[in-house]
């Protein structure tokens, strides 16, 4: 089992430079750090699309005279509920459709 477990670590090392490959022990650290990182960066990888999708969304919003934060608000007094992934991809590829979400938004305010 020891054997085993060694050759799991060892061959999950495979390609990292000097001792990492090579020596158990600091193999081991390395793949648990390396290990914690990626675990680490798929939670960070979500909080970077989000904003990303809301800063496109938000600059999108202010070519038509509307802070980002007053479009949410209006589409939610409207019960328009489209996440900001969609809403993203709406504010690049279909400028018209966006602009008429805007209106709406704006009459939901008024």
């Amino acid at each position: 089992m020891t054997h085993k477990r060694h050759k799991r670590i060892m061959k999950d090392a495979a390609g990292y430079w000097g001792g990492r490959h090579r020596l158990y022990k600091t193999a081991k650290e390395a793949v648990m750090k390396a290990m914690d990182d990626s675990f680490r960066g798929r939670k960070q990888k979500k909080r970077d699309f989000r904003n990303m999708w809301i800063a496109r969304i938000n600059a999108a919003c202010r070519l038509n005279d509307l802070s980002y934060s007053q479009f949410i608000y209006g589409l939610n007094k409207l019960g328009i509920a489209i996440n900001r992934k969609n809403l993203a991809e709406i504010a690049i590829h279909d400028a018209d459709t966006f602009k008429q979400l805007v209106e709406k938004a704006k009459a939901a305010l008024a």
